[in-house]
């Protein structure tokens, strides 16, 4: 899809590495906090609440809620984020991220979307800032992934 209409952020990436590896660092925090957040607190299964944290959230940082969809290893990690604190994740509240992962060419490709933000309610103007802050957010974070599985790959 077209970032540059507001609705659905897609990516695809190869990974060489089983799906197993790779599902390991898209669903629990210890490995999301080494190419994503700064921090994340979560049980990597469905139901589960917690925070990921991007910077130091008493100077500019943002700890943001976080809610597990869904967990089915090694094939499908999806959760809900930015939903207001104390709220439960819902449509409409939240974005739900979905990683999908299938076996390819001896590794693994992981297809990455983000929806929801139509549902949101947002003004225009903010939609448009959020998706495009979105945009900018996976472009820089999910080219770091591939290269922390290697770091793994090699430690076996």
């Amino acid at each position: 899809m077209d970032d540059a209409e507001p609705g659905t952020i897609e990516r695809e990436l190869y990974i060489e590495a089983a799906p197993e590896i790779v599902f390991d660092v898209v669903s629990k925090p210890e490995h999301l906090k080494e190419w994503w957040p700064d921090d994340a607190k979560y049980e990597p299964t469905p139901g589960s609440t917690g925070e990921i944290v991007f910077g130091d959230p008493t100077t500019d940082g943002a700890a943001v809620a976080f809610t597990v969809v869904e967990s089915v290893a090694p094939q499908t990690f999806s959760f809900r984020w930015t939903h207001p604190s104390g709220e439960v994740a819902a449509e409409g509240n939240s974005l739900l991220v979905t990683f999908e992962l299938t076996p390819r060419d001896g590794g693994t490709l992981l297809r990455m979307t983000e929806t929801g933000f139509r549902q949101m309610g947002w003004e225009i103007a903010v939609l448009e800032q959020q998706y495009q802050e979105h945009i900018q957010g996976w472009n820089h974070f999910l080219p770091r992934l591939a290269p922390y599985v290697a770091t793994l790959e090699t430690r076996r």
